[in-house]
């Protein structure tokens, strides 16, 4: 059955990406970052409209489900945890303001582990009484990508929510890891713009050795050197050379997006700088996925 959705603070469309092999029709787009909605509109022929705040609810079409990853640096411990005293919080009472005017069968929502316990729970507290308050039957679980077929240690809050209260809904139980083989690239059918500096390769295979091959090495803010059989988190302001294919050289923007789950039929249209941003903050696919699918069983779509 096919459904209807919109995909707010879209990015390059994860949710999209997610809904669209389940049936899913994207009938409204949002996005404030420019070159996130040059590469939206060049993969989905949809331009998404741009700050959440100017939006008018009642324009926006009718739809079966709400997508948002709404923004996450408020609440990531590489931000500096302030919540809803920041005015990014403050963007999911935008998410709530449309749900309430447009009342929805479900919603998935997206956040960082961290939203989960920041301010000792409390703000996902406030988080979860929102939604009820609308009249949404709601649930919420910290699911890995590591666990869903991605080689990356992705670890995010789930929030789903159903106008039915006779919906029956489960949190899918990932148990596949992915395969680094599957994403990167032969060395030498890199550009050799991705690999480090002589200097910097050097130093981190002198730091450290490791028993994976292929691996993804890993230098935390302290410089300590970590190797892994799957990538860290990638984010979006992170260090050039915060990652590294064994120890040598960086993620190719392909390789990058493939760790996020997106197909290589995605159109990478935009600068290797931004593509980088775009997937470091974009949702992992397979999670989301497996999640709507279960989701659309329990509300009988």
């Amino acid at each position: 059955m096919t459904f209807t959705y919109i995909d707010l603070f879209a990015g390059i469309g994860g949710f999209h990406q997610a809904a669209g092999a389940l049936g899913g029709e994207c009938v409204f787009a949002c996005e404030i970052d420019e070159q996130a909605k040059r590469a939206y509109a060049a993969n989905y022929g949809i331009t998404p409209a741009g700050d959440i705040t100017k939006i008018d609810a009642a324009g926006i079409p009718d739809f079966d489900v709400l997508f948002a990853g709404f923004p996450c640096q408020p609440f990531s411990i590489i931000g500096n945890m302030r919540g809803f005293e920041d005015i990014r919080g403050t963007l999911f009472f935008d998410v709530a303001r449309i749900l309430d005017a447009k009342k929805p069968k479900m919603f998935v929502l997206e956040n960082v582990k961290q939203l989960s316990r920041h301010d000792g729970g409390n703000t996902l507290n406030v988080i979860i009484k929102t939604l009820e308050n609308l009249g949404y039957k709601t649930y919420w679980k910290v699911l890995n990508a590591l666990d869903f077929g991605l080689p990356q240690k992705r670890e995010r809050t789930i929030i789903v929510g159903f106008r039915d209260d006779e919906a029956r809904f489960c949190f899918p139980e990932g148990k596949t890891a992915g395969n680094l083989k599957d994403i990167l690239e032969p060395d030498e059918n890199v550009d050799k713009k991705y690999f480090a500096s002589e200097h910097i390769a050097e130093k981190r295979l002198a730091a450290h050795e490791s028993e994976y091959n292929p691996g993804i090495w890993h230098e935390n803010k302290s410089g300590n050197i970590s190797s892994y059989p799957y990538s860290c988190a990638l984010r979006a302001g992170a260090s050039y050379n915060y990652l590294l294919v064994n120890g040598v050289r960086r993620l190719t923007p392909r390789e990058s997006l493939r760790l996020q789950g997106f197909s290589d039929s995605f159109r990478i249209v935009c600068s290797d700088h931004q593509t980088r941003k775009q997937a470091g903050n974009a949702v992992p696919v397979n999670v989301v996925k497996a999640v709507l699918k279960e989701a659309l069983k329990a509300a009988g779509m």
